[in-house]
């Protein structure tokens, strides 16, 4: 796997397919989370504040994901649902098809600040 610089470089390697809707994810989180710094930490994205990260995001071959804090999935189980997407214990899936609303990004990145405490 490819070393990253920064977002910029993450994304331009991305699935062409996938670049609009990572730049749309990427300013939303800095949208939301105007304290956080943008990092790449495990050779992905990620928004962190101080030592934290508070939200990551990856592009794969078939669909994209946000990754968060636990508590931020939990709390909004019934949006992700609502939109349609799929979510693990840290992580929701979505693809051009179907893509991750805006205001619900804002409110999962919001809500992952807070379970991590910062």
């Amino acid at each position: 796997m490819a070393e990253f610089v920064g977002h910029e470089a993450y994304i331009a390697a991305a699935p062409e397919a996938f670049r609009p809707l990572l730049e749309e994810l990427r300013a939303g989180l800095a949208r939301a989370l105007p304290e956080a710094e943008e990092v790449i930490r495990y050779d992905m994205p990620g928004f962190a504040i101080g030592d934290r990260i508070v939200a990551g995001y990856a592009a794969f071959s078939k669909q994209c994901g946000l990754y968060l804090a636990k508590g931020a999935i939990a709390a909004h189980a019934d949006d992700i649902a609502a939109a349609g997407l799929k979510a693990t214990k840290t992580g929701v899936t979505f693809t051009p098809k179907r893509p991750i609303p805006a205001a619900l990004v804002a409110k999962l990145a919001v809500a992952s600040r807070e379970a991590n405490g910062v």
